[in-house]
């Protein structure tokens, strides 16, 4: 996380709630869009002069924990040559983690998930991650060098 983003957060923090949710669910669902967006921010300072471009979309999520309430979210893609890699959120919640994002490669319309993202998984509040092919493996911080070797499949 960025010094700029660290300390937006700790304003955030000192702010009184701008308004106020009836469940967790609710928190969680903001919490959730709202750091996706930083996640957003972050993920294009750190590809400035990379000829990486990014394309932001939002998707709709409905999630059977939470009275299969439908609710949008942010989503990115970064581009390079022909292939792409997808940052989609996939659930709210599930197995000791909230906000999963999935991370996938996408060549040709084919579409391989490579890593998972979390927004809190057990002890970690911050973003942290897996790989894709191993669901209940232990989670590793997800920073800018995580981030590029995530990416790294999208170059030839």
């Amino acid at each position: 996380m960025s010094a700029k983003a660290r300390f937006l957060k700790k304003i955030q923090a000192l702010q009184p709630a701008s308004c106020s949710f009836e469940r967790k669910s609710q928190a969680d669902i903001a919490a959730f869009r709202l750091r996706m967006s930083e996640l957003q921010e972050c993920i294009a300072q750190w590809l400035t002069d990379t000829g990486i471009e990014t394309e932001t979309s939002t998707v709709s999520l409905t999630d059977l924990l939470v009275d299969n309430q439908a609710f949008d979210l942010p989503a990115l893609r970064l581009y390079y040559d022909k292939k792409a890699i997808k940052f989609t959120p996939l659930y709210l919640y599930g197995q000791g983690v909230t906000g999963c994002v999935e991370v996938s490669l996408c060549v040709e319309r084919k579409q391989t998930p490579l890593y998972r993202l979390f927004m809190r998984a057990g002890s970690h509040n911050d973003w942290c991650c897996r790989p894709a092919e191993t669901p209940a493996g232990p989670v590793t911080v997800f920073d800018e060098e995580m981030f590029f070797s995530m990416i790294e499949s999208v170059l030839p």
